[in-house]
């Protein structure tokens, strides 16, 4: 008897995360550099001028220097903020993380309450974190849903973002999981 999707995922999840834990903080430093330094060489990271990225968690490949960037070069630089009336998150733009960023929901760091909505179909790129990553735009999360709610809104292009020991073959999806445009790890920049 073949195990069903959700079996599969969270048997991909537990198979991922064991592999996450075996890079220590100095290949976890240097691999974020190096996907940080690959994206700003993409045409897609030089042309946005709106860009939602994500206050990584604990094993996530860290993309938080980029916000800087994106403020420097002019961007409009936005956070997922947890929204507890709703139970979903929406995009915040921010013009200044050291006085407008915060621990929020899960202890992610997010957008303070008073900075402004962005609509998320008018951001040209979204960076995306997640567990597990193939090479056709599947992205497996943590299971709560909520990239998958933030990407059905999205127009601009969809990054996956992630370690090497992140790909996998194949991720199982269900109908409501969203593809991504493109996937970049610090070896790799694939666009779908």
């Amino acid at each position: 008897m073949s195990a069903t999707i959700p079996q599969q995922k969270g048997a991909l999840r537990k198979e991922v995360l064991e592999r996450l834990k075996r890079l220590d903080r100095t290949q976890r430093l240097t691999a974020s550099e190096q996907a940080c330094a690959l994206l700003e060489q993409q045409q897609i990271w030089r042309n946005s001028r709106s860009v939602l990225l994500y206050g990584p968690m604990a094993g996530e490949l860290d993309v938080w220097p980029l916000l800087g960037k994106a403020l420097a070069a002019g961007k409009v630089a936005a956070l997922p903020r947890f929204t507890p009336e709703t139970g979903r998150y929406v995009a915040c733009a921010i013009t200044n993380p050291a006085a407008e960023v915060k621990p929020g929901y899960l202890g992610i760091r997010e957008p303070l309450e008073n900075c402004p909505e962005v609509s998320l179909n008018r951001l040209d790129l979204v960076l995306v974190p997640g567990v597990a990553f193939d090479l056709h735009g599947r992205r497996l999360g943590r299971g709560k849903g909520f990239y998958d709610q933030i990407l059905a809104a999205v127009r601009g292009t969809t990054c996956g973002v992630a370690f090497e020991e992140q790909l996998v073959r194949q991720v199982p999806v269900e109908p409501h999981d969203a593809l991504l445009n493109c996937l970049l790890t610090p070896a790799r920049w694939v666009q779908q």
